[in-house]
């Protein structure tokens, strides 16, 4: 039997005070749950876009840092 608004409008119609909260607590889990499931939706090319942008920096910066300890090491190699 399909369900349709006009039954289920019925069907609440018959339901207790409590089982009415019941059924209003779920339908505030349903609405979460479908907000909650769009934000972990995650786009390659946004991603991609990310970890090219803000992490960019912090990856030079970080290598430019290891050259120079680098440097050191190969002059500390040479001395041998």
């Amino acid at each position: 039997m399909p369900i349709t608004s006009e039954t289920l409008k019925q069907d609440l119609d018959q339901l207790t005070q409590d089982q009415l909260q019941q059924v209003a607590d779920f339908v505030a889990f349903l609405k979460f749950r479908d907000r909650h499931r769009r934000r972990l939706t995650l786009n390659p090319s946004q991603l991609a876009a990310l970890l090219t942008t803000e992490f960019a920096e912090e990856d030079r910066a970080l290598a430019e840092e290891g050259m120079s300890d680098y440097a050191v090491m190969l002059h500390q190699e040479d001395q041998l």
